[in-house]
């Protein structure tokens, strides 16, 4: 009994010890979730992150955020968005897993080159449901945020909505946030958006960003939109060089690097992008 002594008092201190770390790991948690002595935004990457993923795959103890940009139509502005919003996480702090919808190689280069990891290619026409789970759980699980650029419009698919972004977005269970070209229109697109919220009840539609906006009226007259149709509007983009990328996409020079800095700047100043890490 004396021999084991020393080892129980070793035990108890160890437990000792990994209690101070889950109640520091708790504490963490609260303040991800709104809690008054802190937001989503002020969380980092740090080793209390590291230890809340060892605790295990419970989602509770996750700071894991994963969602969709879509848009209603091609040339909305989703792939300059969604790239630009993978380099304002990464430049907070956050690792951020990039996918991307269908068997698109150019896009990936660039989600690659801002996020310094592998964009995942996710198709359902190629691959089973079962595989697209498999690889969004296997190459996001490391990652503080997924973020998945859609193809063409969100219902858009090879036989209706078969193969769109919209069956991706069903298979993996995750929100989307939708990007919408607003110039030249303002409360029609009342009727748009209600459209694609009530279409197919089974994914959901966490927030607009409204791409092209001409003005603070304009934006103001979106955002009455958005509270007509019960959706949230996480921003009003202005009229902006850094966001007109065009034909440019279609080449293969990914050195863009020194062009993504304007483009953050401008999406941390006009998208509430914080809300992004609460989906």
């Amino acid at each position: 009994m004396k021999n084991e002594a020393p080892r129980l008092k070793s035990r108890l201190g160890a437990k000792a010890s990994k209690n101070e770390e889950f109640a520091t790991a708790v504490e963490s948690i609260s303040d991800s979730v709104g809690c008054p002595t802190g937001n989503a935004a002020s969380i980092r990457p740090t080793e209390k992150s590291s230890f809340l993923c060892s605790l295990g795959n419970s989602s509770s103890f996750s700071l894991h955020s994963s969602f969709m940009i879509a848009a209603p139509t091609s040339g909305s502005g989703k792939t300059t968005i969604a790239r630009g919003l993978m380099g304002l996480f990464v430049n907070e702090g956050y690792s951020v897993q990039p996918f991307k919808c269908g068997p698109d190689y150019i896009d990936t280069k660039f989600h690659a080159a801002v996020c310094g990891r592998p964009s995942i290619n996710l198709d359902t026409f190629m691959a089973t449901p079962e595989h697209v789970r498999e690889l969004f759980a296997h190459y996001g699980s490391d990652a503080d945020v997924c973020i998945v650029e859609g193809m063409m419009g969100l219902f858009d698919g090879y036989d209706r909505e078969r193969g769109s972004s919209y069956e991706i977005a069903r298979v993996l269970d995750i929100p989307v946030v939708l990007v919408v070209d607003a110039r030249s229109a303002a409360y029609s697109m009342a009727a748009l958006l209600s459209g694609f919220i009530n279409f197919r009840k089974d994914i959901r539609i966490a927030g607009v960003i409204f791409n092209k906006v001409g003005s603070e009226r304009h934006c103001r007259m979106l955002r009455e939109v958005c509270e007509d149709v019960d959706v949230t509007c996480l921003g009003c983009l202005p009229k902006d060089a850094s966001l007109e990328q065009g034909s440019r996409y279609l080449g293969l020079d990914f050195s863009e690097e020194a062009d993504s800095q304007p483009l953050i700047h401008l999406l941390k100043k006009h998208v509430a992008w914080e809300k992004l890490l609460r989906l």
